[in-house]
């Protein structure tokens, strides 16, 4: 039986990445009228790959109606190759670890997320929320461009530096805890490697190129001088961050300085923290997060598929509940929190840039020895399940 229990319900969800489109795509289909308002001039196709694992992330997407769409634009979870300084192989990693069940460009499934939901929400680019009043019956929202509006619902999908957890909540600084490495993305064009994608380590810096995730992909230990807070800094100034990676791999072996010199003439370029986000509800009033302005970025795989489970279960709540938010922020969270743990312990940097050889050495010798990657698997596989979806009300459109 078809459900419009959002029906009248108007929501803004401010962030257009991930979380918010597949927030905006079960919403809609919940009867809500939503307005997602991103602050990029149009939509992010750049990116690193991203995947899904398990048999929830499969339920989601083929409750969507999306997973044979994503099969069809999927990189392919290639293998890749760990090298030394003399570019030859000392073990690999296989691509059903990277790559989980189905591995996608993160731009690719922004765009499938875009085109199912671009006809039947609004969407506003190159804009962003400056202010939120709550009143009895909505949010008073003021834009950087657009005329305030009021919604009956706000939702903050807009990252680890979200400008709604900001205002709603607090300074950032308050709730995102740096966990010691950056890392940085950028198409830097073809190399001619021969060998596909390939990894090279030093203590506390990473560099990947190659295969099917095409940018070139740095994770570098940044707590030890004030690197991180500059870069921070730099936030809006991608020239300035270009720099400063230039300098934190400043006479690096391989051919990473030959990577690095590509910087200023790449596309795509994207550079942040790896952080966890700590906060104590995701909810205030008529206003709650969802993706990494909730639990963080901690490089570990697993936001993607965090991201459109969460989605699934807050507009599953606020359908079940008519649309009371108290009573559906509240079942999201009992949901999620749990699920979300896996963001609270990971940190991907020590793994993918070990800060000693030896750390390197063990982490290399992981991939050699099939048992400790076997177990590895099957716990990213638990990772992945750790959560029941409830059965909510059948939106309009969706099998």
């Amino acid at each position: 039986m078809t459900n419009h229990g959002l029906t009248g319900t108007t929501v803004l969800v401010s962030g257009a990445s991930i979380a918010g489109p597949a927030l905006a795509f079960w919403l809609a289909r919940h009867g809500a009228a939503v307005t997602v308002v991103e602050k990029a001039p149009e939509l992010r196709t750049g990116g690193q790959a991203v995947d899904f694992k398990g048999a929830v992330h499969r339920a989601v997407l083929d409750h969507m109606g999306l997973y044979e769409e994503i099969e069809r634009r999927a990189t392919g979870g290639h293998d890749q190759t760990v090298i030394d300084a003399d570019g030859r192989a000392i073990t690999t990693i296989p691509g059903d670890f990277t790559g989980g069940d189905v591995e996608i460009r993160r731009g690719d499934l922004a765009a499938v997320l875009y085109e199912h939901t671009a006809e039947t929400c609004e969407y506003v680019f190159g804009d962003t929320v400056t202010s939120l009043t709550e009143t009895a019956d909505g949010v008073h929202v003021t834009f950087r461009e657009a005329a305030p509006r009021t919604f009956d619902l706000v939702v903050g999908a807009d990252g680890i530096h979200s400008a709604v957890r900001r205002l709603a909540f607090g300074p950032e600084a308050d709730f995102v805890r740096h966990l010691g490495y950056h890392y940085a993305l950028a198409d830097v064009g073809d190399l001619g490697l021969a060998g596909g994608a390939v990894m090279y380590n030093e203590p506390g810096r990473m560099c990947a190129v190659g295969g099917p995730k095409a940018p070139a992909f740095f994770v570098f230990a940044t707590d030890a001088d004030d690197r991180a807070a500059r870069l921070d800094a730099a936030r809006d100034d991608a020239l300035a961050q270009q720099r400063m990676l230039a300098e934190a791999y400043r006479g690096a072996g391989w051919r990473v300085g030959e990577v690095v010199d590509r910087l200023p003439g790449s596309t795509g370029f994207y550079l942040d923290s790896i952080s966890q986000v700590r906060i104590d509800r995701w909810s205030s009033g008529r206003i709650v997060l969802l993706g990494d302005s909730a639990w963080g970025n901690t490089l570990g795989g697993f936001g993607t598929g965090l991201a459109v489970v969460g989605a699934y279960v807050l507009a599953g709540e606020l359908a079940a509940a008519g649309g009371d938010h108290r009573v559906a922020f509240a079942e999201y969270e009992a949901v999620m929190r749990r699920y979300a743990k896996v963001a609270k312990k990971g940190n991907a940097g020590p793994f993918l840039a070990p800060r000693t050889r030896a750390g390197g050495w063990l982490r290399n010798a992981i991939f050699r020895f099939r048992p400790m990657l076997a177990l590895m698997l099957r716990m990213t596989d638990d990772y992945a399940t750790d959560v029941d979806l409830r059965d909510y009300p059948r939106p309009s459109g969706v099998s």
